[in-house]
Order: C-alpha cells, then structure tokens, then sequence
C-alpha cells in the first residue's frame, strides 16, 4: 500500500464514518434515555433516502402514508394509554401532532412532488417527513411497555424493524436508488480527488455535532434528556416528563436518521434494507464506546469507517464480517472486567 492509496482509504473511511458518527450518537442517546437498542434507525436512513429519490423523479413518496397510519395509530395508542387522565388540553395536542400535523405535510408533499425539487429542497422536505416518525413510533411500541426488561424492549425494536422492511419493500419496492450529489464540484490535493458531496458529508456532520454538543450542554430540553438518562425514577420525581423524554430522544435519532440517508444518498445505491447494516455499523461503534459517551462513539465511529475501508481494500469479500468482529474483543474485554472474582459482578 503506498501514500496515495492510503489517503484514499482515509478519505473513504472519514466519510464513511461520519455516516456512522450519526448513527451511533442516535443509537447512545436512546438507550440512555429509554433503554430501548434502536434496531429500526436505519430504517430512517433507508426511508430518507429514497424519499429524496421520489422527490427528485416528480413523485409523492409512500413515506407520506406511513406517517399518516403512524399519526393515526400514536394518537389512537395514547388515548387507550392515559384514558382515566384524558383531559381536553391532551385530546387536542394529540390531535394537533398526530393528525393535523402529518395531514398538513403529506398536503405541503403533494403539493411540492410534482415540481421535481432539487436534492437540498428535497432533503429538508423529507427532514420534515422522517422526524415526526419517531416519537410516533415511540408512543406506538415502546411508551406502554417503558417499564419492562431491556430484553423485552430488544424484542420490541426487533418488531418494529420487521414492520418497516416490510413496509419499505411496499413502498419503495425491491429497486435500488441514489440521489444527486448535493455538490457536483472536486478539486485535487496532489494525487487526491476530494469531492465536493464528500466537503458536505464531513461538514454537515460536523454542524450536526455541534449542534448536537450545545442542545446538551445549553438548553432545558437537552437537560431534560441528561437528567432522563442518568435516572429516570430521579427525573420523574423531579417532575420531569420521562415519556416525554422518550419521545423527544426518538425525534432526535430519526432526525439523525433522515440526515444520514440524506448524505449517503449520492454515495451509495440504497435498497429498502440496506439500512440495517448501516445501522449496525453505527450500533458497533456505540458498543466500542460503551453506549454511554457521545465523543467516543464519534471517535469509534471514525474508526470503525477507516476499518471498513482497510477491510475493503485486503478483504472486500470479508470486510462486513471484519468490521463487526471489531465488537468482539471489547466484550471479552468487558466480560473478564465483570467475570467472578473481580468485585464487579
């Protein structure tokens, strides 16, 4: 392997990761804050994606309709939920969020479809689309079964992974698809070829991050979330809405989600379920960061995208197995630090 080859691996596994980087923080911030392991989050990337792809071909994406049953289905599984403390306030905010809100977007899509928006119009509009979803899906799977075991929330994610594939291959149809670059321009360092989408990749991600860095450390919502993760009991006892904390962590990862397949959609051919090894490439840089550190899960994830590239170039028939054995050494790791003996059990 000589420099140039290498500056390429590093470019690749740079984009990559940042992919990755967004997957992971979504992935870190659910399960701290409901315990939930977010197996459909790339569902979201797949979704947004292919949206995008309808978008720009003049077409009302299936996404609409998804949101309008999700929106349907929210609503109808918070009244049976909360029906002996039903209040008017709460009818109308149910419906204001769960009705009136995905009927207004779905009619702001059909209105808009037919112009064949470029890739950055249709990317925020599909923005719009994809982060309600989540704190729908929420409130439809996981908000009535808060309390249970993580095994059972496991399962429960498993569910609803299932339930979007299935969906996705309705809608989307077994066809894959990209997107326009959002940059079409390049330039050379030396014997490099840096793109301008690879410029957008890194840079949106890294607006997101610090986004994602100030919401935390500056805002009552992110200390809402803060104070959810490090004791839900605590929190509720405080007054702190913990389902609320739930829903806004799942609008945040489908956010992220939405992003991801906005950025990857020049990069790669999307598929209605490729986005369930994306979403376990970012899932193995969360474990590598121990699912409780935002900065360590960027860095695993950037480490994890070199890997794959590295694996790409000496393996590429095995590099998907490579990358995911990358989680086996920190769990033998972890599983001697709490083995018998270690004062750790």
């Amino acid at each position: 392997m000589d420099t140039t080859i290498f500056l390429f691996l590093l470019q690749d596994g740079i984009i990559n990761g940042s992919v990755y980087a967004l997957v992971a923080l979504a992935l870190v911030l659910v399960f701290t804050v409901t315990r939930v392991i977010l197996i459909p989050q790339g569902e979201f990337i797949t979704f947004a994606t292919l949206t995008v792809v309808a978008l720009e071909n003049g077409r009302l994406p299936g996404t609409v309709w998804l949101l309008l049953a999700l929106g349907v289905l929210a609503a109808a599984s918070e009244i049976v939920q909360y029906r002996s403390e039903i209040t008017t306030t709460r009818v109308l905010r149910i419906i204001a969020l769960d009705l009136v809100l995905p009927a207004c977007l779905v009619a702001i899509a059909a209105v808009l479809a037919p112009l064949k928006l470029g890739p950055a119009m249709a990317g925020v509009l599909t923005l719009f689309l994809i982060t309600p979803m989540g704190p729908m899906i929420y409130r439809i799977a996981f908000d009535p079964i808060a309390k249970s075991s993580i095994l059972v929330l496991l399962i429960a994610a498993f569910g609803v992974h299932f339930s979007l594939l299935g969906l996705g291959l309705l809608f989307f149809g077994p066809e894959g698809a990209g997107t326009s670059a959002l940059s079409t321009s390049s330039f050379e360092v030396g014997a490099l070829v840096v793109t301008g989408q690879s410029l957008v990749v890194v840079a949106v991600t890294a607006v997101v991050l610090a986004v994602f860095a100030v919401f935390f450390g500056w805002s009552l919502f992110g200390k809402v979330l803060r104070a959810s993760a490090s004791n839900r009991v605590g929190a509720r006892l405080s007054g702190i809405p913990v389902s609320f904390g739930g829903q806004l962590s799942f609008a945040i990862a489908a956010g992220l989600g939405a992003i991801s397949g906005i950025l990857i959609g020049p990069l790669m051919t999307v598929y209605y379920d490729s986005g369930f090894l994306i979403g376990l490439k970012g899932f193995v840089a969360a474990i590598l960061a121990g699912l409780i550190s935002y900065p360590l899960s960027v860095a695993a994830a950037l480490g994890v995208g070199f890997s794959e590239a590295l694996f790409s170039f000496w393996a590429s028939s095995f590099k998907e197995v490579l990358v995911f054995s990358l989680i086996i050494p920190v769990l033998m790791w972890r599983s001697f630090r709490s083995g018998p003996g270690t004062g750790h059990n």
